[in-house]
């Protein structure tokens, strides 16, 4: 059984790039695969591993300096759902390009998923959904506001274009795992909104903690793995990824005229050039080739 691990962690990393080496020796040491971001403002990614693996580096992230404190939440799946560990560096760990955001310094309300269902209930609180447009697509909370963005560094500006809708009301505001809407409520109150609320722990764990007779959420959650997407419990959901766009892909997906096994999709049919789809096919055959080898392609 292998354990997936999500985290981050606002703090302050005079020299994040110092912390790298050690970082991604380790998880190599300990056979833990995934995505790790490290920057000026803390760390953020999934891991997933052997239990003692996953200890071990979750151990390492928490005797970093302002890092003692640091969550993370917990999943399994019966296979590893990541082809390589890397250790980046980044200008941010979530990019939202406002350079004056800093979540230690004030944030929104956190709310236990527990008190989410009766604080979304009120009629005077406005749910947004802080996610990617092609993540709000296979699932969402009944009645959350879509801002249709295609990335998190458009939010400020759709905040700015609607903010008169929610003159007045109470916000709450929901992401994947928590971090996205650090930034979006420190953000919020920086522009005077007076009451903002965000999901504590994010949409995992609301699907791990609330009941799915209790749930007030439609669909399944996408996760930046090889899972693609889960459901209550975290149990892995039935989408696969695009390896063109990386959009999730369910069975009509497939069944559409448009769809090409790991060169594109309904969503990205029109996005790339015809030497982009013979650079994916052949990434595939290569990765057919690696199959039949019995190894694993780090293009899969």
């Amino acid at each position: 059984m292998i354990t997936i691990a999500a985290l981050y962690h606002f703090t302050r990393f005079p020299d994040p790039a110092a912390l790298r080496p050690a970082l991604q020796a380790l998880c190599d040491m300990q056979g833990v695969k995934g995505s790790l971001l490290l920057a000026a403002e803390g760390v953020n990614g999934t891991i997933a591993g052997p239990r003692a693996g996953i200890d071990a580096v979750l151990a390492h992230l928490r005797a970093l300096p302002g890092c003692a404190a640091l969550e993370h939440k917990e999943s399994h799946a019966e296979t590893m759902p990541f082809g390589r560990m890397k250790v980046k560096l980044k200008r941010e760990i979530v990019t939202m390009g406002q350079p004056d955001i800093d979540p230690r310094a004030r944030v929104g309300h956190y709310v236990a998923p527990q008190d989410w269902n009766a604080l979304i209930a009120e009629p005077d609180v406005v749910v947004i959904d802080t996610r990617n447009d092609y993540e709000v697509a296979i699932g969402s909370f009944e009645g959350a506001i879509d801002p249709g963005t295609h990335s998190f560094r458009e939010f400020p500006a759709w905040w700015e274009a609607n903010r008169a809708r929610f003159h007045n009301k109470r916000v709450a505001m929901f992401c994947t795992g928590g971090i996205r809407c650090e930034k979006s409520t420190n953000y919020l109150l920086s522009q005077g909104v007076e009451d903002v609320y965000h999901l504590k722990g994010g949409i995992l764990k609301y699907l791990e903690d609330v009941p799915e007779d209790r749930s007030l959420w439609n669909g399944q959650c996408y996760v930046f793995d090889g899972r693609v997407s889960v459901g209550h419990g975290l149990v892995p959901g039935d989408y696969d990824s695009c390896h063109a766009c990386r959009r999730p892909v369910s069975a009509a997906d497939k069944a559409h005229a448009d769809y090409e096994h790991g060169v594109q999709c309904p969503a990205c049919v029109t996005e790339y050039s015809q030497s982009d789809r013979e650079r994916f096919r052949e990434r595939m055959h290569q990765m057919e080739l690696a199959e039949k080898r019995g190894q694993r392609h780090l293009g899969g």
